[in-house]
């Protein structure tokens, strides 16, 4: 095994991260483009965007998008505004501002951070929500400042720059029953992407010379907001294994914590789910989404997690 080299299975946000990290630490980068569609939207917070610039070392990466200042929210209730801090930009033209530093190298170990992954894995998915993302045109009226989110018989409505997301039912079908998203829309313009929308998992996370991350490990609900934020956080840790598998740590310690890190991180994501789906509405479609929810907190719940490890910096450290 060629120590000191890596090969990046994708090229998304996660992947972007632990390039920069391990090319940062000496190692030899190589990445394996995939050519997925890119997401057309992403909000990043304040925390989120304090995260990347932290790891590329960049103030200037988001001085000039859009800022997204306040939320307008119908969810099983009347519409109330709350304050947000937010900015929003397209996946392409973020990863344009990360960049890529690749090199031709003998992998030492490999970072699953799309398909496909090693034969032995098992996906694990909680809930059956499908979802939809269509350009629209906003009328003249609409804040720009603002995102707009509403909970209707059969899924549910997000709404953000020119952008409509849709989970559930159709998005045609939901924005003619829209008491608030509808309103802010001219036109939709353009086909829909489609794409799934229910939380995901996959077991084992790793083994010897081969790690998973970003949404080849998890995948999250999108009415959350913070599954970027996640991705750059299993990178961060998914560098710190590599690095200290290499520096002599067994890497079935190393495999044990980062499953245990990224189980406990979903099983916080399901609980907020949970939150959502079990007070969006009373339909069969709500019901069934809420009791996805509590059967992965369980299946969480279920898995050993223990923590051998603790990161200090951007090295992970003995307990």
């Amino acid at each position: 095994m060629t120590l000191n080299s890596v090969l990046i299975r994708g090229d998304g946000i996660a992947a972007r991260c632990c390039g920069h990290l391990l090319s940062q630490a000496g190692y030899r980068v190589s990445f394996e483009k995939k050519g997925r569609q890119r997401v057309p939207l992403i909000m990043l917070s304040v925390a989120a965007q304090d995260l990347i610039r932290d790891i590329f070392q960049r103030d200037d990466l988001f001085h000039d998008l859009p800022v997204i200042r306040k939320r307008i929210v119908a969810w099983g209730a009347d519409a109330v505004q709350l304050d947000h801090s937010a900015v929003v930009v397209s996946e392409g033209v973020l990863l344009d501002r990360l960049g890529m530093v690749s090199c031709e190298t003998q992998a030492g170990w490999t970072i699953c951070a799309a398909p496909p992954l090693p034969a032995q894995t098992v996906e694990h998915r909680f809930g059956s929500r499908m979802a939809s993302a269509v350009a629209v045109e906003l009328n003249a009226i609409a804040h720009r400042d603002a995102c707009w989110i509403e909970s209707l018989e059969d899924g549910w409505l997000f709404l953000n720059s020119g952008w409509l997301i849709a989970v559930g039912a159709r998005a045609e079908v939901l924005l003619s029953k829209s008491r608030l998203v509808g309103e802010q829309i001219v036109r939709v313009e353009g086909a829909a992407l489609q794409f799934p929308a229910s939380p995901r998992m996959t077991i084992p996370l790793g083994g010897e010379g081969w790690i998973s991350c970003g949404s080849a490990a998890m995948s999250f609900d999108p009415l959350c907001g913070d599954g970027t934020a996640h991705a750059v956080r299993e990178a961060i840790l998914a560098s710190a294994v590599i690095r200290a598998a290499d520096l002599g740590e067994p890497v079935v310690d190393l495999m044990s914590h980062y499953e245990s890190r990224l189980t406990a991180g979903f099983q916080r994501h399901l609980k907020e789910c949970y939150k959502f789906y079990s007070s969006g509405g009373n339909a069969a479609w709500w019901r069934a989404e809420a009791e996805s929810c509590v059967e992965g907190i369980a299946w969480c719940g279920r898995r050993k997690t223990e923590f051998q490890y603790r990161l200090e910096g951007l090295e992970l450290r003995k307990i």
